[in-house]
C-alpha cells in the first residue's frame, strides 16, 4: 500500500504548524526540502507574510495539515509531511 495519497479540494484554516515552511523546497526562498525557512518564526508563524512569494500565497491548508498538526514537534510533523508525499528521507539504519 503506497503512503502517497491522491490530490484533494479539501480544505481547512492553517494550524500553524509549521510544516508547509519547512517541509518542501521552496526555490523562490533558496530554501531547500526539510529545512525551515529563515523566516519561520519561534510560533510557527511567517515573518514576511504580507510580502511572501506566491508559491506560498497560493498553498491552501487541507487535509495532510490536518493529519501532521496535532504531531507533538515540528520534526515530527515534517517527517511525515514528507512521508505522505513520498521524500521522506533515507533512513541510516539497516
Amino acid at each position: 500500500m503506497s503512503s502517497v495519497y491522491p490530490s484533494t479540494f479539501w480544505h481547512q484554516e492553517c494550524t500553524l504548524c509549521g510544516a508547509c515552511c519547512t517541509a518542501p523546497d521552496i526555490a523562490a526562498l533558496q530554501k531547500p526540502l526539510g529545512v525551515p525557512c529563515k523566516h519561520l518564526d519561534g510560533r510557527c508563524q511567517c515573518a514576511i507574510y504580507e510580502t511572501r512569494p506566491q508559491v506560498c500565497r497560493h498553498y491552501t491548508p487541507d487535509w495532510v495539515c490536518g493529519e501532521v498538526a496535532p504531531l507533538p514537534t515540528l520534526e515530527w510533523r515534517v517527517r511525515r509531511y514528507l512521508e505522505i508525499y513520498g521524500l521522506e528521507p533515507a533512513s541510516d539504519e539497516g
